[in-house]
């Protein structure tokens, strides 16, 4: 990709950029400790008794050398997905290897914490090959194609971080040290870190070196890289098996840190490095300056912090403008038509008689919801006189409902819009600035109101929507831009929430809670609104069905069929924002119900624009009534809530539908 101002942004110029500051923070550092001179001895000797010198040797130094190595690993395994699965948005932690260590660690601690006895390192990496074992399983049969395990490390990541809230929901207590690791801690007692990392990191270099001219080949599309003899599948394995390990060794040490290897390698690579040499290098090297002057910066700053603020989400908190301030800058390569980004399935030849069995199962569904639950005497059935029950499960049904079909219709959109299978309206992070502005009001406001809460999400996600126009007008909207940029607003979301659950703030449960996507707080007049306001957009995303055909087809094939574009684009987007501040403000920030319905209405056979998107809104609400009814029986008197509950039901069907595949 080239830049507009090539003698400026070019990756080493940024890396040298970066390295300044990184060099004034650590010699400011120093200075407080008696300077360089004895920095630099207690950096090579172990000090006897100087307590100045003896924090030096176990604690900053190793600190800084884990950074560096941290940084520069999670980079390194960034390009090497980016490049295996051909998609600027794959990162470390796309393949689950960051949740399934953070799982393990917590069912470890909560069900065999003597299991941690050895080090929690070999608990966590075990729990990261496992989930990269599951990615490999449902992507197998389909050759390890990119498309497929894009899909599949999307839905195991997801999967396990809903089971990871779930069990934070009901023992947080107990996991609120996890909390912290979680949001990526480089705090050192010593060498043992760094000794356990430097050699896998120096092995796995010198593995991505020879893997080189390989991976190269990648870059060419699958039938030319078979013409040359290459088994794809051996390859693509050998390359994100060496990612994952890389992901695995870093995470089980520093726990989750997540920007840098999306961060990294897209930053160099919209500065010029287009090589996959180039790439590895300058990634490596970025990542690396990118980690470490961001925890030297907090160290500064940590006396004057009211709380304990975790490396890796303020890593995000930074990183995030800096990539929101490059891309406008740059130009990509253009408005190619994108490779294919549907979800794999065989075609149903009636999708009308499908459409009428959905809407059965969706009014059966909603009946059994409405009359058949847990009570102070066990199971009952309603009778219709029994409205004082009934007036507190109606307003879930309905806005469970409602907040399905809306972020059902997002996800489609969004999902054609780009061509992307990433895509989801949290992706675009209009869902994360909502969520942003609804944390910010419940942490900064006495005591705020329903009304309150609902005007600072509608701002928030409105926020995140003009920066979205801002920084993506001159490019024509282009998808991956786009993508691009509602990454790095998510990130800003992912790091707002991990300072604020680290923190230890009372507040913080109520967070969880509506993170994890609770409908217990509706009453009757908000539920009609959402199920008002659902209908009314769902009937008004349908004159856009011919744009969702014709757009995943490239700029040009639009325009020469008489489409405006940019205009489509930015229409489009304006529909995304409000189906998902509308979704947001109810139930949360969900994410599996914006990925799945729509992949799971192209499993069933819905392929057309119009018959995608009726698909989809029939299968989110679906999802969501049966989640939230779900959630309310499974552990009665105590509940699950429906976001959790809806990734668990949604992305058990997705991953045997794709196994099946």
């Amino acid at each position: 990709m080239a830049t507009r101002s090539a003698p400026f942004l070019t990756p080493g110029r940024v890396c040298l950029l970066l390295s300044l500051p990184l060099l004034g923070l650590a010699l400011t550092t120093l200075q407080t400790h008696d300077g360089l001179v004895v920095g630099l001895q207690a950096l090579f000797e172990t000090p006897a008794q100087n307590s100045e010198r003896l924090l030096l040797h176990y604690s900053w130094w190793p600190r800084l050398s884990m950074a560096l190595l941290a940084g520069g690993g999670l980079a390194l395994a960034g390009v090497l997905m980016q490049q295996v699965l051909r998609n600027p948005l794959a990162a470390p932690t796309t393949l689950g290897v960051a949740n399934g260590a953070n799982l393990a660690l917590m069912a470890t601690t909560l069900m065999a914490p003597w299991l941690l006895i050895p080090g929690r390192e070999w608990v966590a990496l075990a729990g990261g090959g496992l989930a990269m074992g599951l990615v490999f399983l449902l992507a197998w049969r389909r050759g390890l194609a990119p498309v497929v395990v894009v899909l599949a490390g999307l839905v195991v990541n997801l999967y396990l971080g809903a089971l990871s809230m779930v069990l934070l929901l009901f023992h947080q207590e107990e996991l609120k040290g996890l909390l912290i690791w979680g949001a990526g801690s480089l705090s050192q007692n010593g060498w043992g870190g760094v000794v356990y990392l430097w050699p896998r990191l120096t092995i796995s270099v010198l593995l991505a070196w020879l893997l080189l001219k390989p991976l190269a080949i990648l870059e060419l599309n699958d039938a030319s890289a078979r013409s040359l003899g290459v088994s794809l599948k051996h390859l693509r394995l050998a390359g994100l098996g060496l990612a994952v390990f890389i992901t695995g060794c870093v995470v089980s040490v520093v726990g989750v840190i997540g920007f840098i290897g999306l961060a990294a390698p897209n930053i160099v690579r919209l500065a010029g490095a287009r090589r996959l040499g180039q790439r590895l290098l300058w990634a490596t090297l970025l990542g690396a300056l990118l980690l470490a002057t961001t925890d030297l910066l907090l160290q500064h700053f940590t006396s004057t912090l009211p709380t304990l603020i975790p490396t890796g989400a303020t890593t995000a908190a930074l990183g995030a403008p800096l990539l929101l301030w490059l891309i406008p800058r740059l130009r990509l390569q253009g408005d190619q038509p994108p490779s294919a980004a549907h979800a794999i399935g065989h075609r149903h030849p009636s999708p009308n008689h499908l459409a009428v069995r959905l809407v059965l199962a969706l009014t059966v569904l909603a009946t059994v919801a409405l009359f058949i639950g847990q009570g102070g005497a066990g199971w009952s059935w309603l009778s219709l006189d029994q409205w004082s029950v009934m007036e507190w499960r109606l307003p879930r049904i309905l806005a469970a409902a409602g907040s399905g079909v809306m972020l059902a219709i997002a996800g489609t959109v969004v999902q054609r819009l780009t061509a992307n299978p990433m895509a989801s309206p949290e992706v675009l992070g209009i869902s994360g600035g909502s969520a942003i502005a609804l944390i910010a009001a419940i942490f900064l406001l006495p005591a705020p109101g329903n009304l309150t809460l609902v005007a600072a999400g509608t701002l928030g996600a409105l926020a995140s929507l003009a920066v979205l126009i801002a920084l993506n007008r001159r490019s024509g909207y282009l998808p991956e831009r786009l993508l691009l940029t509602g990454v790095a607003i998510t990130a800003l979301f992912d790091a707002v929430r991990s300072i604020v659950l680290a923190g230890g703030d009372p507040r913080g449960q109520q967070v969880i809670a509506w993170l994890s996507g609770s409908t217990y707080y509706v009453d009757l007049h908000s539920a009609v609104i959402v199920i008002g306001a659902a209908i009314v957009l769902a009937l008004a995303t349908r004159p856009f069905a011919r744009w969702l055909d014709i757009l995943p087809l490239g700029a040009a094939t639009a325009s020469a069929l008489g489409i405006g574009v940019e205009r489509s684009r930015l229409a489009l987007l304006a529909l995304v924002a409000l189906l998902t501040a509308c979704a947001t403000l109810v139930v949360g920030p969900l994410s599996f119900v914006g990925l799945l319905a729509p992949h799971m209405a192209r499993l069933l056979g819905f392929s057309r624009a119009h018959t995608h998107l009726l698909g989809a809104t029939l299968i989110g609400a679906l999802l969501m009534v049966l989640a939230d009814w779900v959630g309310r029986q499974l552990l009665f008197p105590q509940e699950i809530p429906a976001g959790l509950v809806a990734s668990l039901l949604g992305g058990a069907y997705f991953m045997w539908g794709l196994r099946r595949a």
